[in-house]
């Protein structure tokens, strides 16, 4: 077993052993290879490891999936107590965050204001046909960018309140991410506002206007809510995974999910567009990161361009040693992961200066100043960065 490492896809310090990352792989893969399941659980786990681990990579409802399938063969009492705690846990969390997901989009309708879920519910449903099928802990919604003051007074009236200062604050300093988190302290919830899928300095394959295009709906509970649609979502999901360095399990459980569900999908096509956005590499990653981790077969007329690109082997093979073995990640890809969206290093290179000039709310915790003089921090910001910069180099 390997020595416990923290991270922060391993938050909790939980050893990451070779042997409970494989059987999570094993048993989470959209064709769970419950034959090895059985041969590696007999062989010996450590269970508290491997529950701390699918927690962390989100594949609980996988995990036990598999081991319900298997009649908890091997499974100590103790450990099937554990997940089945867990399991009721989520059944009412995924319950709550469904109902108030319906309640939203219904007041969003009521208004004219124009909303798609992502992730979540709308996810859970999409991809595994019932709002419990996937962890996930808030709410993620893309309204339009004309409406985003308007969404944000509804949920304001709704009881949701800003997680990070008020709207002042949040426009001159958070603005760049293109969302905003909102908590909801009488029921526990959490929302994701966005309305674009990554921060101002780097592309995405995807943008919100192919969404508003082209949206599918999803039928939770009494409602249909409008969503992401199929091709639009290998996009998402793989901008996604790429944005974050990939460094959950889950994330490559989706996608692949996708691959092996939507062998009919134009994958040609859907490269083709992310390229045309600078970022073609995120598919190109995820089909890798897919077949590396849960043995999930590239769509075939994908296998020319991942074989030929020396950068997608390099990062599949850097980005799965690393979930494998529960590595942390350096400092440079914790902050800038999001720099894996850029295919060529002219547009790294411009994500960079773009970031050098957006204030953050880094710069007004370095010089706390009144909103009159925020201006200030386009002059500051670049001087901060530079001593910053010459700090960690010595």
């Amino acid at each position: 077993m390997s020595v416990s490492t923290k991270s922060p896809a391993n938050p909790a310090g939980a050893v990451t052993g070779s042997v409970e990352f494989e059987l999570l792989c094993r048993i989470a893969r959209p064709r769970p290879d419950l034959a090895r399941v059985r041969e590696l659980l007999h062989a010996g786990v450590d269970y508290p490891d491997l529950i701390e681990l699918a927690s962390e990579h989100g594949v609980r409802p996988q995990l036990i999936g598999g081991l319900q399938s298997l009649s908890w063969e091997a499974v100590p009492a103790a450990a099937r107590d554990s997940l089945e705690d867990f399991q009721r846990f989520h059944f009412a969390r995924t319950l709550s965050l469904t109902e108030e997901l319906c309640r939203v989009a219904a007041a969003f309708a009521a208004k004219g204001l124009r909303l798609a879920a992502f992730k979540g519910p709308a996810l859970a449903v999409a991809l595994y046909g019932d709002v419990s099928r996937r962890e996930y802990l808030d709410l993620d919604i893309l309204v339009s960018e004309p409406e985003v003051d308007q969404s944000e007074r509804l949920l304001d009236s709704l009881g949701y309140r800003g997680d990070a200062g008020d709207r002042a604050f949040r426009r001159a300093f958070l603005g760049y991410l293109r969302q905003c988190a909102f908590v909801h302290p009488g029921i526990d919830a959490a929302i994701d506002l966005h309305w674009d899928f990554s921060g101002v300095h780097v592309p995405f394959p995807l943008t919100p206007a192919e969404v508003w295009r082209d949206l599918a709906q999803v039928s939770i509970g009494d409602r249909t809510i409008p969503t992401v649609s199929g091709p639009n979502l290998a996009l998402l999901l793989a901008g996604h995974g790429t944005k974050e360095a990939w460094r959950c399990l889950g994330w490559v459980c989706d996608f692949a999910l996708l691959l092996d569900r939507h062998p009919e999908f134009d994958w040609r096509g859907i490269h083709r567009r992310a390229r045309a956005r600078g970022c073609g590499d995120a598919i190109l990653l995820g089909c890798a990161m897919a077949l590396e981790l849960l043995e999930v077969p590239v769509p075939p007329v994908l296998e020319a361009p991942i074989a030929a690109s020396a950068r997608v082997g390099a990062l599949t093979a850097v980005l799965s040693r690393e979930l494998r073995q529960g590595l942390p990640l350096p400092a440079p890809e914790r902050h800038f992961s999001d720099f894996h969206l850029c295919d060529s290093r002219l547009d790294k290179l411009k994500a960079v200066m773009r970031l050098v000039l957006t204030r953050t709310t880094g710069d007004y915790e370095a010089m706390k100043l009144p909103q009159a003089l925020w201006s200030v921090y386009y002059v500051t910001r670049p001087f901060r960065l530079a001593v910053k910069a010459l700090a960690a180099l010595r």
